[in-house]
């Protein structure tokens, strides 16, 4: 390949290429995700709007979206509860036994007072006795009127009955009372006071009711007398007034209180508010208006709570890929973005899907959503770490979207019941070496995710029967067999749309039975050797340095693939043969030498490998240069006499250079295993010298320019290859101790020879 021909490849792949590293291209796959998160949960948190107007036939059927308060029933069930509460009545303490003693007290000094003549006293009691009366009720409500207790109306509504039930003396009752003597009084005031006090202890509306109990407990008294039980008879009944009355504030308070503790009537969520055709009536659209429910309504308030979460998750996200890509091996590209965001995708996919069926009277169906799907995709093709991280997301999302109570955002089961299973599903696949590892992590997620749904329920044992939670634990197995079943679908589709590489495919790759191996054991053995060797030292340096180990191991078994077409010129395959570069010309050997990394990498491409393992394949050798090829092509053009028409750019490898670390570190133990297996008798410092050589080599002739080793990397490498090479050679490698030793055997061997010996 030419000089141009490799520019315009060049060009090409960096054209093909850089849309994975574009912060154009991250900023927009951000936001994508911003909107994939937003409208994954528009669908529980907003509700959905109507485009309707009053007196025209609604086009569908709505349904209420959440709970909705019924102001009409509610108003109706408030005017029922205030109906229901009678009149109310309160009891006063007006203390009328106090009132017949005063009367008696009065007829006492008055009687004793032969100065007023007995006509006058008639007078004056007939005047005063009734008076008594208004005075005792008007002095009580002069003493409480400032009390709180008690409201105008009520001192009004007093008033009036006792005004209207006053009772009127009989006029011979005013002509005997002149006649009673001190003794006579004295004799009546506790019985009169008795008997008030008793009757007005009961609850008095009518006072005509109590005062026709008095005739019979004035006759059982002790007074013996005739004209004293007849004058106590009628101060009695003159004294006893009503004590409860109908208070039209209390009332009201009442009815105020009833309506207010009345609960709202709601509409539940998913009952009909409008049916499909049914007219519009103000009623419908008052309500559908002040619940948000119209199209016309500006009210961006839950959109903007939503986007704000939205971003929350997203930017948590976002923040955690950043920092973890300056620790971690692993650095994220726009490809790998993509990725996620489609199994994010799939994850939510899921569980709208299995929401679709599920209800509040069928909540466990939710358990049926296989949400450890993400979880397990996202270890196996991008990142362990990365996918504890989205487990937490899921089960934020699990909790909105598979959520069917009333009133609440999140619901603490579901998301518990994903945190469980996909952290399960991860620890259980975190290294796995083969597919069955795929149904030991669904078993996993059927085990963990039953005991997480079982725990729930025994902790709140609300409404839960044994069915219902058979049926939960069941939908909770069920859903984890349908991860595994989805996730062993989904792979090959992740790996050879995106072209990755999960540890799963590398182990299937590192099978010796796999056509291009046995090819390349039974037609190089000595390649085959040599591969394997290399994979152990790549893997070694690779994981060292944080790179991807088992990529290089895998790689180094393929890299050397394409010498399978002319294995005889390669020296690990000239096993007592004759080296055929000997007779051939060096431009043409060249030619040969170059060619196995093409021919490799197109036929791994027939085979269909991943573009990782051609890529090291195509790029161990980057642009190297053949020293002996070309310095052997200048002899043989100076011994022609001709000048020569080729230059170090003819024997050069077609590259490309090496464009991951992994590339570059299977270039280097590819080199280093060669050198080592070329020395008869390896020193230690043979050792370290010559890797240290091929190191600085091939940085001097800029082979590590296109990826991203650092200085610090490749001593890492160095030190790490030479201890593994130490411990593949050993037994070949000859340690300071030991070459002293057979150098004094070695002269003494000579000096018996040199004696004759």
């Amino acid at each position: 390949m030419t000089t141009n021909e490799q520019q315009k490849k060049d060009t090409l792949h960096s054209k093909t290429s850089g849309w994975k590293h574009s912060k154009t291209v991250r900023y927009s796959l951000f936001v994508l995700l911003i909107a994939m998160l937003y409208f994954s949960m528009a669908s529980k948190l907003l509700p959905e709007t109507y485009d309707i107007a009053v007196g025209l036939p609604s086009d569908k059927e709505i349904l209420a979206p959440m709970e909705i308060p019924n102001t009409k029933e509610t108003l109706k069930a408030q005017e029922e509860a205030a109906e229901k509460v009678g009149q109310v009545y309160t009891i006063l303490p007006l203390r009328n036994e106090a009132l017949v003693s005063q009367m008696l007290d009065r007829i006492f000094r008055l009687n004793q007072d032969d100065q007023v003549s007995v006509e006058d006293k008639i007078n004056i009691y007939r005047e005063e006795l009734p008076q008594k009366v208004n005075d005792h009720i008007q002095n009580f409500i002069k003493n409480n009127r400032s009390s709180a207790t008690y409201s105008t109306t009520l001192f009004n509504e007093v008033t009036s009955k006792i005004v209207e039930q006053r009772y009127q003396i009989a006029e011979e009752t005013f002509i005997k009372i002149p006649r009673l003597t001190s003794d006579d009084i004295n004799e009546m005031k506790p019985v009169a006071a008795d008997i008030v006090a008793r009757l007005t202890t009961d609850q008095i509306i009518d006072a005509q009711t109590a005062r026709a109990k008095v005739a019979e407990m004035v006759s059982t008294s002790s007074l013996s007398k005739r004209i004293s039980r007849e004058v106590v008879q009628e101060l009695a009944r003159l004294a006893i007034t009503a004590n409860k009355f109908y208070d039209e504030e209390a009332t009201k308070t009442a009815k105020v209180d009833a309506r207010e503790n009345t609960p709202t009537v709601y509409i539940k969520q998913g009952d009909v508010l409008v049916e499909k055709g049914e007219k519009i009536t103000q009623e419908m659209y008052t309500l559908l208006e002040k619940n948000g429910l119209l199209k016309d309504q500006v009210n961006y308030s839950p959109q903007f709570g939503l986007l704000v979460l939205s971003i929350l998750l997203g930017i948590g996200l976002i923040m955690y890929i950043r920092q973890s890509e300056g620790v971690s091996r692993f650095k994220y590209n726009n490809s790998q973005f993509v990725m996620l965001l489609l199994i994010i995708l799939i994850t939510i996919a899921s569980m709208h899907i299995v929401s679709i069926v599920q209800n509040e009277q069928r909540p466990y169906i939710g358990y049926l959503a296989p949400i450890a799907t993400g979880a397990m995709l996202i270890s196996l093709l991008i990142d362990l770490s990365l996918a504890y991280i989205c487990s937490i997301l899921f089960s934020i999302l699990a909790s909105i979207i598979l959520n069917v109570h009333q009133g609440d955002i999140f619901d603490f089961q579901f998301g518990l019941f994903t945190l469980v299973i996909s952290f399960a599903s991860i620890f259980a696949i975190h290294r796995a070496s083969q597919r069955s590892t795929l149904l030991k992590a669904g078993i996993m997620i059927c085990l963990f995710g039953s005991l997480s749904v079982f725990s729930v329920i025994l902790i709140n044992n609300n409404g839960w029967t044994q069915s219902s939670t058979l049926y939960a634990i069941g939908f909770a197995i069920a859903g984890g067999l349908l991860t595994t079943i989805l996730v062993i679908g989904l792979m090959p589709f992740f790996e050879v749309t995106f072209g990755i590489l999960s540890a799963l495919k590398l182990i299937e790759l590192s099978n010796p039975n796999h056509p291009l191996l046995r090819k390349l054991l039974i037609e190089t053995p000595g390649t085959y050797h040599h591969s394997v060797m290399v994979g152990n030292l790549s893997e070694a340096a690779a994981e060292a340095i944080g790179a991807n180990g088992l990529l290089c191991r895998v790689g180094s078994y393929y890299h050397d693939i394409g010498k399978t077409k002319r294995p005889s010129y390669f020296i690990e395959n000239q096993n007592n043969i004759e080296n055929p570069h000997d007779f051939i010309d060096p431009k043409l050997s060249k030619s040969i030498i170059i060619a196995h990394a093409r021919d490799g990498a197109e036929m791994q491409k027939d085979y269909k490998l991943p573009k990782p393992i051609r890529d090291i394949a195509e790029q161990h050798h980057g642009t190297t240069f053949l020293h002996y090829f070309y310095h052997k092509a200048l002899k043989l053009a100076e011994e022609q006499g001709m000048e020569p028409d080729f230059t170090e750019a003819d024997f050069r490898y077609p590259g490309p250079k090496a464009q991951s670390k992994e590339a570059a570190v299977v270039g280097i133990a590819d080199s280093v295993e060669a050198a080592v297996r070329s020395l008869r008798k390896p020193t230690v410092e043979q050792v370290e010298t010559m890797i240290e050589k091929i190191i600085k080599s091939r940085l001097d002739d800029h082979q590590f320019n296109e990826c991203d080793l650092t200085m610090r990397e490749l001593d890492i490498i160095a030190q790490t290859l030479k201890e593994t090479v130490m411990g593949i050679f050993h037994s070949r490698i000859e340690y300071p101790e030991q070459i002293k030793k057979d150098k004094v055997t070695e002269d003494s061997d000579r000096g018996q020879k040199t004696h004759g010996a």
